[in-house]
């Protein structure tokens, strides 16, 4: 049991996020403690993470490395910000990020998933009225698609019930078909049938007018809506489409970046190059909130033909390079390639999927979804949508596994230095439960 500090004196104070409060307080879940892959509770159970923090723990909890890393940096730089001034070791840190992303050699340095998104937004309208097309405001999402909470990522993000509450948002933005079909239920990776729903971009393109078209974004791999990986062809036939038409290609690559699909980035497993693509979470293992939009030359240097006194860019966050961010950051990249994080991931991922597809035949189960290290389980429909993932979820909390409820469906998006004893520990836990 843990002492009276760990154990929280109110539950009204903090008005958490993405929380129904009044469920939550029924039966308050806490953790207390982490190191590897488990969780501690405040009651002193062991919980495995099943969902590395929130898809972003991608080398587990509490690496001394990381930890140490962030302490020495606390102590001799605390902050400094970047306007018009600087810091070493966030140059450091964006040097080290454009290694691991050949093609791309500019890295813009944000506080989040959600900010990331909306920068890289901001960077295309702008992109575009730099070089004298500012005719292009359109931004294209996708339905079941989570970009964040900011207003630009809701805007061109394809989840309402996230929207209804906030009324209108950047008014210029047109939604794509999501990729989930019927046919590709039990698909072991990116289902062979969908590449022609990429078609609706060119779709768009005839009826707004390719030439008011600013970008498309979109998750390599759809995360927070459900896990739904690429179409076999999908994404090469979005690059073809930008290309025709003068459209920038943005990838989210907030949950697939560092490692999750086994190569730094899922545009290098997938083998199409964006133009430009956001990251976060495991950039620095989740303990610094810090993230980033990647570009490339091609769009870097639409900005560099203004006033040399002027900024090329009028945005930005105070927080963007955080000297404690930069830190674990740069502890993080080495983590990743000392320990050899992301190999490990190509050497998982084949029973990962195995695990999660012996599964299938279970009754209450009625599609499987996975990419790299990612996973989703479809559950039958049980009273109120979002009944059966909640419940399984709280179920499975009981049983020693933390899983994410996403509607009917729960994902998986274990810490990628997982080993093949505990997704057995995994697949064992999902089967008691689901047979049950």
């Amino acid at each position: 049991m843990n002492d009276q500090s760990s154990i929280p004196n109110d539950l009204d104070s903090f008005w958490m996020p993405f929380t129904a409060s009044r469920w939550f307080k029924d039966r308050p879940r806490m953790m207390t403690g982490a190191e590897g892959l488990y969780y501690t509770s405040m009651e002193g159970k062991k919980l495995i993470d099943g969902t590395g923090g929130l898809w972003c723990c991608n080398a587990g909890h509490n690496h001394p490395q990381i930890v140490a890393a962030i302490q020495k940096q606390a102590a001799t730089l605390d902050f400094a910000h970047s306007f018009n001034q600087g810091h070493p070791i966030a140059f450091q840190a964006a040097s080290r990020l454009v290694e691991l992303a050949p093609g791309f050699e500019h890295v813009f340095l944000t506080n989040s998933g959600s900010e990331s998104v909306d920068t890289a937004l901001k960077i295309a309208l702008a992109y575009h009225a730099a070089r004298g097309e500012g005719q292009r405001r359109i931004l294209v999402g996708r339905q079941k698609a989570y970009h964040g909470i900011n207003f630009g990522g809701l805007s061109v993000g394809g989840l309402g019930l996230n929207k209804g509450q906030f009324g209108t948002l950047y008014p210029s933005v047109q939604h794509m078909r999501h990729t989930n079909l019927p046919q590709n239920a039990y698909t072991k990776g990116s289902p062979e049938n969908g590449a022609d729903l990429a078609d609706d971009l060119a779709m768009i393109c005839e009826t707004q007018g390719a030439h008011t078209i600013a970008a498309v974004i979109v998750e390599p791999v759809s995360g927070a809506g459900g896990v739904f990986p690429p179409p076999v062809g999908y994404l090469q036939r979005l690059r073809e489409i930008c290309d025709a038409n003068g459209i920038l290609l943005i990838f989210d690559e907030v949950i697939t970046g560092f490692g999750r699909m086994g190569t730094a980035f899922a545009y290098q497993h997938y083998g199409v190059k964006p133009d430009l693509f956001t990251v976060a979470k495991g950039m620095t293992n989740a303990t610094v909130p810090m993230g980033g939009v990647f570009a490339t030359s091609k769009v870097r240097e639409a900005f560099l033909s203004g006033p040399a006194n002027m900024p090329d860019l009028f945005h930005g966050y105070t927080y963007s390079g955080h000297p404690l961010a930069s830190a674990a950051c740069i502890a993080t990249l080495d983590v990743y390639r000392d320990e050899g994080i992301f190999e490990n991931v190509a050497r998982m991922a084949p029973l990962f999927e195995g695990m999660l597809h012996s599964l299938k035949g279970i009754e209450k189960v009625v599609d499987i979804r996975n990419a790299g290290m990612i996973g989703a389980v479809q559950l039958a429909q049980d009273g109120p949508v979002g009944a059966a993932g909640r419940a399984a979820y709280e179920r499975l909390w009981d049983k020693g596994l933390v899983v994410r409820p996403i509607g009917d469906s729960f994902a998986l998006s274990p810490p990628l230095t997982i080993d093949a004893a505990t997704i057995e520990k995994i697949g064992d836990l999902l089967r008691a439960d689901l047979s049950a």
